[in-house]
C-alpha cells in the first residue's frame, strides 16, 4: 500500500483543479512537519495553535497536516467540530472524500475504532457534545491499544465551546473536563487548535491546560478577500458604503444585489447572495425580511420607470474584475426576468426556519439572520453584506467570526459592504490586532493582544480574572518599590541624554533595553511592558518612542505619584507614543538609600492590553 498520505491527498486536491490550493497545503505541512512534528518524543502532550484567516481554507491546512503526521506515526486522530449536528456530518462527509486512506469513524463507531487496532490511520469525528465526549473519553482511556500510542487531536473551531467556562467560579464546565481527559489521560498527545479567531486562547492561563505551547499561521491563497482588503489602513475602500439614516438603504442594497447578481448570473455564474445581519432578535429579522420584499416589489411595480433609472445609477459603479461588464441593457433584461419570474428568494436563518445550504447555492438570495450566520456557516459568492448589527458590549473574536464576506469565490469589483461608520471602524480595530497577532508569529513571539477601550477581546467567562490583567494606554505606571540590575548600567546608557532637554525622540528597542535593566516591584507588571513593546516592534522594527530623563530627583517613596506637573504634562502630551520617563532619586526619601533609577511608562491612548500572568 502507498502510505505518502500527504502525497495522496494532495493529487486529490490538484485533480480537481486546485493547484495553488495544494501548494499553500503542501507549504503549510512542511513548515509545521519541520517545527513541531519531525522532532515530537511520542512522551509528552503538546498544545498547539494553528491560526489562519477566517474563511481562508483551514480544513484543508488541518488535513495536510494530519496526512504528515500518519507518516510520522500518529496513527490515531480525533477531529472535534462544533457542537451541530449538520456541521459534525458535513465534516464527516469531507474527511471521507478527502482522507480515503484513512478510516473514518463517526460518533457510534468506537466497534470499528477497537476493531481496528490502529492497522491504519484513524479520523473519529465527534461534535463538541457532553454525553459524545463523555463516551469517547471512556474509549480512548480504556482501550488498552490507546495506552501506549499517540493520539493527535485538531479541535476545529477550538475558541468556541472547548474552554472552562467556569474559570471563574473554581470549576470545570463538562465539555472543558472531557476534552481534558482524552488529551491528558493518554501516554502522550498533541492537542491541535485551530481557528480565525484566537484571542481567548492567547489568554488561557498554564493551569488552564489549553494554552498553546506553540501557534502557526498559514498565509491565505492569492485570490483571498479578507480583512486588508476590507479594512485597509489606509481609510475606507470603495466597497464599504456607511449606512445613513436620509437614504432609503435597504432598497439601495436590493438594487445594488440585484444588479451585481444579473452580472454574476449573466456572466455564467450559477448563484449570487446577499447577507443582511441585523441583530440576534427574530422579529428584527421579519422587519428587515419585509422590507427586502417590499423593495422587491417596489422595483416590479416600477421596472419601466424609477426602476430603471435607479438600476443605471448602480450600474455605473461596478467593475467586475473576473468577468466583463454586460452591457446595461442586457443587465437590465437580466434583472427584470429575476423580478418577473419570482427567481429572488428571501430566507431567514435563525432558530425559526429551517434553511440549508441547498437554499443559497444557486440563484439570486437574500438571506437574512443572526447568530446563525457565524461560525462554520459558509456563502457562496457572497458579494452584498447588509450589516446593522451594533452589540451593547462588543466582542472582537464573535464580531469576526460573523463577518463573512471573507473568502476566494467573490469577485472584488463587486464587493460591497453596507455598515454604520462606527461598527466599521470596530471592525478596522480588530483587523489591526489580528495583523499584530500574524507579526509576532512571524518572529516567534508569543502573541498579545490589544484593543480599544470599547471592544473586549472575548467572552469574560473564560479568562480567569486572577490570571489575565489589562494594562490600560494613557495610565501612568511605576513600581513602588524597584530595584536596578545595575545602576551603573542604566546611567552609562541615559549619558547622551540630558535633563534640560524637555523629551527625546528614541528607537522602542532603547526603551526595551533601559527597562531590562529594571527590578520591578510585584505590583509593575515589567516583562507584560516588555511583552507590549516586543509586540510593536514585530510590527514596526523602526517604532519609535518618548524618553523623558530627570536626574537627583528627591522625590519621597510610597507617595503614590512620581512625576513633577511639568513632566506628567509631558508625559500625557504624547498620546499615540509610548513615553518612559527615567527618574534617578537621591535615595534620602527611602528607595532603600539607593540613587536609582525609577522607570515611569506610558503606552498609547485608547487602547487596552491584555496580558496573561
Amino acid at each position: 500500500m502507498n502510505d505518502n498520505y500527504l502525497e495522496n491527498y494532495l493529487q486529490k486536491i490538484e485533480d480537481e483543479g486546485n493547484i495553488e490550493l495544494a501548494k499553500s497545503i503542501r507549504k503549510t505541512t512542511e513548515s509545521f512537519d519541520e517545527k513541531y512534528l519531525s522532532g515530537y518524543s511520542f512522551a509528552s502532550h503538546e498544545i498547539g495553535l494553528l491560526f489562519g484567516n477566517v474563511q481562508s481554507g483551514k480544513t484543508g491546512q488541518m488535513f495536510g497536516i494530519m496526512c504528515q503526521a500518519a507518516m510520522n506515526g500518529f496513527y490515531a486522530f480525533l477531529l472535534l467540530t462544533t457542537d451541530n449536528t449538520v456541521l459534525q456530518q458535513q465534516t464527516l462527509n469531507r474527511v471521507k472524500r478527502d482522507l480515503t486512506d484513512f478510516l473514518v469513524c463517526d460518533e457510534t463507531d468506537s466497534g470499528l475504532f477497537i476493531d481496528n487496532q490502529l492497522q491504519k490511520p484513524v479520523v473519529v469525528v465527534l461534535k463538541k457534545n457532553y454525553r459524545v465526549l463523555r463516551l469517547w473519553a471512556n474509549v480512548f482511556n480504556t482501550t488498552q491499544f490507546m495506552q501506549g500510542n499517540a493520539l493527535f487531536i485538531v479541535d476545529d473551531e477550538a475558541d468556541a465551546a472547548s474552554l472552562n467556562t467556569m474559570v471563574n467560579k473554581d470549576k470545570q464546565s463538562s465539555i472543558n473536563r472531557y476534552i481534558s481527559s482524552i488529551k491528558d489521560e493518554g501516554m502522550c498527545s498533541i492537542y491541535l487548535q485551530v481557528t480565525g479567531t484566537p484571542q481567548s486562547l492567547l489568554l488561557q492561563t498554564e493551569e488552564s491546560g489549553f494554552k498553546p505551547g506553540f501557534t502557526h499561521y498559514f498565509e491565505p491563497g492569492k485570490t483571498y478577500l479578507g480583512g486588508d482588503f476590507f479594512f485597509p489602513t489606509d481609510g475606507k475602500p470603495q466597497c464599504v458604503t456607511y449606512l445613513t439614516d436620509t437614504k432609503k438603504m435597504t432598497r439601495q442594497v436590493v438594487l445594488r444585489h440585484l444588479a451585481v447578481s444579473a452580472q454574476l448570473l449573466g456572466a455564467g455564474s450559477s448563484v449570487s447572495n446577499c447577507l443582511v445581519h441585523p441583530s440576534v432578535r427574530q422579529n428584527v429579522h421579519e422587519k428587515y425580511a419585509k422590507e427586502v420584499r417590499e423593495s422587491i416589489q417596489w422595483c416590479a411595480d416600477n421596472l419601466e420607470g424609477d426602476f430603471e433609472t435607479e438600476l443605471h445609477e448602480v450600474y455605473e459603479h461596478l467593475t467586475p474584475s473576473k468577468t466583463e461588464l454586460l452591457e446595461f441593457d442586457t443587465l437590465l433584461s437580466y434583472c427584470k426576468n429575476l423580478i418577473l419570474d419570482n427567481e429572488i428568494q428571501v430566507l431567514i436563518m435563525n432558530g425559526k426556519y429551517d434553511v440549508t445550504e441547498d437554499d443559497y447555492k444557486k440563484g439570486c438570495n437574500f438571506i437574512i439572520g443572526g447568530n446563525t450566520l457565524g461560525r462554520g456557516v459558509t456563502f457562496p459568492h457572497l458579494q452584498t453584506i447588509y450589516y446593522t448589527r451594533l452589540a451593547k458590549k462588543p466582542q472582537a473574536d464573535t464580531m469576526w467570526q460573523h463577518s463573512r464576506m471573507f473568502g476566494y469565490d467573490r469577485d472584488p469589483g463587486l464587493m460591497m459592504v453596507y455598515i454604520p461608520q462606527e461598527l466599521y471602524k470596530h471592525f478596522s480595530d480588530i483587523n489591526a490586532t489580528n495583523n499584530s497577532i500574524i507579526a509576532q508569529i512571524r518572529k516567534g513571539i508569543h502573541p498579545k493582544i490589544y484593543y480599544p477601550e470599547s471592544l473586549k477581546p472575548t467572552r469574560g467567562a473564560v479568562l480567569d480574572d486572577k490570571h489575565v490583567s489589562m494594562l490600560s494606554g494613557g495610565t501612568n505606571y511605576y513600581p513602588s518599590d524597584p530595584d536596578n540590575s545595575t545602576i551603573e548600567e542604566i546611567t552609562k546608557q541615559l549619558t547622551g541624554f540630558q535633563d534640560d532637554e524637555p523629551y527625546y525622540k528614541v528607537s522602542l528597542k532603547l526603551i526595551d533595553n533601559i527597562l531590562g535593566h529594571i527590578v520591578p516591584s510585584s505590583e509593575f507588571k515589567l516583562s507584560a511592558f516588555k511583552s507590549i513593546l516586543e509586540m510593536m516592534l514585530a510590527q514596526n522594527p523602526g517604532e519609535q518612542g518618548i524618553l523623558v530623563v530627570r536626574r537627583n530627583r528627591n522625590v519621597a517613596q510610597w507617595t503614590g505619584a512620581l512625576l513633577s506637573p511639568n513632566d506628567w504634562q509631558t508625559s500625557n502630551s504624547f498620546p499615540q507614543y509610548v513615553v518612559l520617563t527615567m527618574y534617578q532619586v537621591t535615595g534620602t526619601k527611602g528607595w532603600h538609600g539607593k540613587k536609582l533609577w525609577v522607570p515611569n511608562i506610558k503606552l498609547p491612548n485608547g487602547n487596552v492590553y491584555y496580558d496573561e500572568e
